[in-house]
């Protein structure tokens, strides 16, 4: 079933794409030209052509939300943003150079993961996510940057629709490709459209955890039907992004809620690169998790040696309040801060702020029974017992009896020695009296 903004929803049991609706288009090397609009039932697409230059300009969240200050500490070289989506066409001038080491699990795709897959629209999002995430640019300072443009882009395509096989699967082997292969940032602009996830994706994104690798998720757009985030936006340790428009407002259309929302990037006016060359004007909280995926490579290689759960304590501790007082499940923490993310100092954690998957895991499902119970062994003495917090012995206990021992055997004691000593003292009385009978006589 297709649905608004670019998501094709897949029903209860499977994955979509968060598109985004694609609400324009521009040529890499076109002037300006405006024409006619048509509605593809998936959001407006109006033909036209923007100079380049106006696609470098057009990307406000770059001063807005500290990206291009972070800039002058790292652009992210050495970090790997794993990419799991339509796949990424790494051929476009703005990605030249940046996609290497990708798969593919749709069955339909390369083996490079750089051959979209889908339909029309979906075979431009993983291109646009990515040009967002880790987009080196054109000549010139012309095209799209993105926000960790040192950084690399790992390709893996998936499939989606009634042709394609399990996406649960697919994601699941995804997830494990991509840390098995070196990425250390994994993207997903998709969402299950369900708040629960399949058990095959506890061991793949436990997996991504135990190895450091931070998963950044899409909470899903309300445009597309999708009112409250749904997996893997609702799993433990999972970083959610929410999106917020150019007045850094929670996205009406673009952007669903939820109390697992960890910080808020915009999601409207966004700019992509897609298959052929060209740009897209495009919303959707699709586009606000590149950004975020991007800053948190920025922290990672500024940070080299820290662990998952403190970048994203960074990214999240960092965010500028919004909305409510605090933590609240529209903004989450707040809006990204890039240069304060990279550069601030944050105190340390222990453990990771957006929640626990294994432990998640040790409550909620059940392994099934490996052997038949077996009557627990009989317990044997293994010396004399301790009694825990005994009172103080009496000294005078060893000379004269308890209260309890003349209770419990010295009364019964005593009536027994009262009954033989009364049939003694009778029988001698009734031996004195014979005795004297006999003398009588």
């Amino acid at each position: 079933m297709r649905r608004l903004a670019g998501a094709v929803a897949l029903g209860l049991a499977a994955a979509s794409i968060l598109g985004g609706a694609a609400v324009g288009s521009a040529s890499a090397a076109a002037s300006t030209s405006a024409s006619t609009s048509t509605n593809t039932g998936t959001g407006t697409v109006r033909s036209g052509m923007v100079k380049t230059d106006y696609i470098r300009d057009g990307e406000y969240w770059l001063d807005q939300y500290g990206i291009r200050s972070a800039w002058s500490t790292t652009k992210g070289k050495g970090i790997t943003i794993a990419v799991i989506d339509t796949g990424v066409d790494g051929s476009v001038a703005d990605l030249a150079g940046a996609a290497s080491g990708g798969a593919d699990f749709s069955g339909h795709g390369s083996a490079n993961g750089q051959t979209p897959v889908g339909t029309a629209d979906e075979r431009n999002h993983g291109t646009m996510v990515a040009s967002l995430a880790a987009g080196r640019g054109t000549a010139g300072g012309a095209g799209l940057i993105g926000v960790a443009p040192e950084a690399t882009i790992m390709p893996i395509s998936i499939g989606f629709g009634s042709a394609a096989t399990d996406s649960d699967q697919q994601i699941a082997d995804a997830v494990m490709y991509a840390v098995k292969h070196g990425a250390n940032v994994i993207n997903m602009s998709l969402t299950r459209n369900t708040l629960a996830w399949p058990e095959s994706w506890d061991k793949a994104f436990l997996y991504a955890m135990q190895h450091n690798v931070v998963i950044v998720a899409a909470a899903g757009n309300r445009g597309s039907g999708t009112s409250e985030v749904g997996a893997p936006a609702t799993m433990p340790g999972v970083l959610t992004v929410a999106g917020v428009d150019r007045n850094q407002k929670a996205s009406v259309s673009a952007s669903a809620q939820g109390i697992t929302i960890g910080v808020s990037a915009p999601s409207e006016q966004l700019l992509g690169a897609v298959p052929g060359g060209s740009y897209v004007q495009w919303e959707g909280t699709s586009g606000s998790t590149p950004i975020v995926s991007g800053v948190v490579a920025l922290v990672m290689a500024a940070h080299p040696h820290m662990d998952a759960a403190n970048v994203i304590n960074r990214v999240i501790k960092t965010a500028r309040d919004a909305g409510a007082k605090g933590v609240d499940p529209i903004y989450g923490y707040g809006l990204l801060n890039a240069a304060a993310a990279v550069r601030n100092s944050v105190p340390t954690v222990k453990a990771n702020p957006m929640g626990d998957l294994a432990a998640w895991i040790h409550l909620n499902r059940r392994a099934a029974p490996t052997a038949s119970p077996t009557a627990p062994p009989t317990p044997k003495s293994t010396g004399v017992p301790v009694t825990a917090n005994a009172a103080p012995q009496n000294p005078l206990g060893t000379l004269y009896p308890t209260p309890t021992q003349l209770r419990d055997v010295g009364l019964p004691l005593g009536v027994l020695l009262a009954f033989a000593l009364a049939l003694v003292v009778m029988t001698v009385l009734a031996a004195r009296h014979f005795r004297s009978l006999r003398r009588r006589d």
